[in-house]
């Protein structure tokens, strides 16, 4: 997770985090990604089922009932669980989350144990009572997925009438006083929408986006294919740095973020280097803390089964299941070899990520992806746009 505004803007300095000792228990929201303990944030898939039909949905979800779903009492269970092995927020997420009736029941007893609670959804089941009742609970924010303006999205969703059900939502949490942001999927399809995007951001006064890299994995294995090539990868996130910034100087900012390529730090640094010298230095020392991609570390799965993955991308292969073992004993058990691999990547990955001098900064980025193409979980990621004279 790179945020843009963060560290282009200004808005974040390195004293912010090392204020708070950059321990995870006591960094706000937007600074823990500089954590140096990296207590992992949590991502609950507490549903497979879905009421749309994503194309990209790495869940593999569908609009029926599944039987090996997690109670509420065993989702209860390990949230104690995570709440005493110090994880700083849970995000539920699906299939769709609201689809689950005891949602509001869980998140509110995540707030209880000193959680910050997030939900991960497509927006179009957030009417004005839900809204007020997950407000009512604490949910610290709600990020709503779309694939870009009404006809692209619906197309995407597999079901018309979604663009607007989701404006619907995020009106909703507005009128509720929740936190809101969007969740954008960037592939070939959908790219020149990112301009639509942030317009829609301004009008609608919505604070915050998520611009993710596509990850292949479930349904979005099948649009390798679609990824943008490299040289559309770097026209993409130059746009959004200056959208970014173009918002920031119009005094209407926006925290924006982008996820899943960890390649966008150092090209968001070499950029710095020829604009803005002094800045750039700051920022080499955020990413320094931040230090890349955390799958297996700062960020961890469980599924609706209660199966334990290494991120929501990695479902092929899992640590355990919660039902035999606690997840705080899974995920520190580093007798399992993947896990301890995982924990110091940057020692095990190859060829140019391995002669990388920003390997410290970005830590061989997705290897769920490298994986997915060439068969071996420590190859390069095929997605990394630096060229080689970047990364000398």
């Amino acid at each position: 997770m790179i945020g843009i505004s963060k560290l282009y803007c200004g808005t974040v300095e390195p004293s912010d985090a090392l204020r708070y000792g950059r321990m995870s228990s006591k960094l706000p929201s937007h600074l823990l990604q500089f954590s140096r303990d990296k207590q992992p944030v949590v991502v609950w898939n507490i549903t497979r089922r879905c009421n749309l039909k994503c194309v990209h949905c790495y869940a593999h979800a569908k609009d029926i009932p599944f039987d090996n779903e997690l109670s509420t009492e065993e989702g209860k269970r390990l949230i104690d669980d995570l709440s005493q092995f110090g994880v700083p927020v849970l995000l539920f997420s699906g299939g769709e989350p609201l689809v689950r009736k005891d949602l509001p029941e869980l998140a509110a007893y995540a707030v209880k144990k000193g959680m910050r609670a997030v939900i991960s959804t497509n927006g179009t089941l957030i009417t004005r009572q839900v809204a007020e009742t997950l407000k009512e609970i604490g949910l610290s924010y709600v990020g709503i997925s779309i694939d870009g303006m009404e006809e692209i999205n619906d197309k995407f969703r597999g079901i018309k009438g979604a663009f607007k059900s989701a404006l619907k939502g995020i009106e909703n949490c507005k009128a509720a006083g929740i936190k809101v942001g969007l969740r954008f999927t960037i592939n070939k399809f959908n790219a020149a929408e990112i301009p639509q995007i942030f317009d829609l951001l301004e009008d609608m006064e919505i604070p915050r986006v998520c611009f993710y890299h596509l990850v292949y994995a479930g349904r979005g294995s099948k649009l390798v294919d679609e990824d943008l090539s490299h040289e559309e990868s770097r026209k993409a996130v130059d746009l959004i740095i200056d959208r970014t910034k173009a918002l920031h100087e119009k005094g209407k900012p926006k925290e924006v973020l982008t996820v899943d390529n960890h390649a966008d730090g150092p090209y968001l640094y070499l950029r710095l280097l020829k604009e803005n010298p002094s800045r750039a230095k700051e920022v080499l020392e955020l990413l320094n803390m931040n230090e890349g991609n955390n799958s297996g570390r700062g960020i961890g799965c469980i599924s609706w089964d209660g199966e334990v993955y290494a991120d929501q991308f990695w479902r092929h292969y899992s640590f355990g299941n919660i039902k035999a073992r606690p997840f705080s004993e899974i995920w520190t058990d580093t007798s399992e070899p993947l896990m301890k691999k995982l924990k110091e990547k940057k020692k095990h990955v190859k060829d140019r990520c391995a002669g990388c001098k920003w390997l410290d900064i970005c830590a061989g980025n997705f290897r769920v992806r490298a994986e997915a193409v060439t068969g071996d979980v420590w190859a390069p990621d095929p997605a990394c746009y630096l060229t080689d004279d970047e990364i000398k």
